[in-house]
């Protein structure tokens, strides 16, 4: 448990950075260029209000962000609606291989993308190099699903018969998390071009940075303008965005009460709407598991990415004839993770996203340091039911 509070104790104090990486990073030209994306490049916001932008493993500001205002949403939703009237009537297989050339650019460019995405979230260089080359392998898959695209021919009797055609459905309007931004943008678009949809996309205000790469990216691999478009802001830009009457479909990834407000916008509306929301998820160990593998197991669904995945096995439940000897594994993996500088390749943990969520954490760690005493102290036994 001392290495765990340890852990994120690092962001608390953060100022062991001081490498050149992090200061070409920060007055780079993506931090530095405008952060809005429409017709094909980038533009700046014209919201009147800003939110500070911070690289969560060093802490120090980065810049100050604009909030797109009703103008800028407006203005995004119009372009995508354009654009959708030539990107819709194109085939399958031309709106596929538009997305195939896209994942290859982002394998050839995945350093860069991962470098700044360890800048937008703190998380591990190594981390956001596997989630850039899944981004990759994501945006090729729909590519090679868009040809495939029909609908059904159905023999009725009398020589009739029915049929179906598959249509999209217009303009996405697509929100992501902090956790995996890039993967955000590439998992919510790349469907979505696939079916012959546009999409206004805004990134968490906290990582608004690889959104925008991934739109040049598009734009290099030969997507017409206008049809991925970013705004960026906070939570009352992505209102804006949600009630458009222009938006046919609102995907988003983030809290369960955040989702269920969005839900309630797009019921007036009868719109489509697909949600990924946090949730408790248990993991369940017993005594004729393979232990090693088990340990891994836990390791893996609490640790990855400072332990900031919605579907972390954020649960663990040990049978009491195995659960001292898991234990004494965990803790000695636990005890060679490394933390640490997030651009270092022998880092296992980096930064919490925010000194806020930090706080939260080392909140819940001095919970559960008092509950688990309670428990050890009864009958001196290692309880049967154990938390991570």
């Amino acid at each position: 448990m001392r290495g765990l509070q340890n852990c994120y104790r690092f962001l608390i104090s953060r100022r062991s950075y001081s490498s050149q990486t992090w200061d070409s990073l920060a007055t780079s030209q993506q931090v530095t260029l405008p952060l809005n994306f429409l017709h094909g490049r980038r533009v700046d916001a014209r919201g009147n209000t800003s939110f500070k932008l911070i690289a969560p493993a060093t802490g120090l500001p980065l810049r100050s962000v604009s909030n797109s205002n009703d103008d800028d949403v407006q203005e995004a939703v119009q372009v995508a609606r354009n654009s959708f009237r030539t990107w819709s009537k194109m085939s399958g297989f031309e709106r596929g291989q538009v997305l195939k050339r896209a994942a290859d650019i982002c394998r050839k460019r995945v350093e860069e993308l991962a470098r700044t995405e360890v800048l937008d979230t703190g998380k591990p260089i190594w981390e956001a190099r596997y989630d850039i080359e899944g981004c990759a392998d994501t945006i090729e898959y729909y590519g090679g699903l868009a040809a495939a695209i029909a609908g059904d021919f159905l023999q009725l009797s009398g020589g009739s018969f029915a049929y179906t055609v598959r249509e999209p459905l217009g303009v996405v309007g697509g929100i992501g998390a902090w956790n995996y931004p890039f993967q955000m943008a590439a998992w919510k678009s790349s469907p979505a071009l696939a079916c012959g949809n546009t999409i206004v996309f805004k990134p968490s205000q906290f990582t608004p940075l690889t959104a925008v790469m991934l739109g040049e990216i598009y734009q290099e691999a030969g997507l017409p303008d206008g049809c991925y478009n970013v705004v960026q802001g906070e939570g009352a830009t992505g209102q804006i965005l949600t009630s458009h009457p222009g938006i046919d479909k609102v995907t988003f990834t983030g809290s369960v009460a955040t989702g269920s407000r969005i839900m309630a916008t797009c019921a007036k509306d009868v719109k489509h709407v697909t949600l990924e929301l946090g949730g408790k998820s248990p993991l369940i160990i017993f005594a004729d598991a393979h232990l090693e593998n088990a340990v891994k197991g836990a390791m893996l669904a609490n640790f990855s990415n400072q332990g900031q995945v919605c579907s972390n096995g954020t649960r663990v439940f040990v049978e009491e004839s195995i659960a001292e000897e898991f234990l004494s594994m965990l803790k000695t993996r636990v005890s060679k993770m490394k933390i640490g500088d997030p651009m270092l390749e022998d880092t296992t943990v980096g930064a919490s996203i925010s000194e806020e969520q930090a706080k939260i954490v080392l909140g819940y760690i001095d919970i559960a340091k008092k509950e688990v005493s309670s428990v050890l102290d009864l009958n001196s036994k290692i309880c049967s039911v154990t938390n991570i």
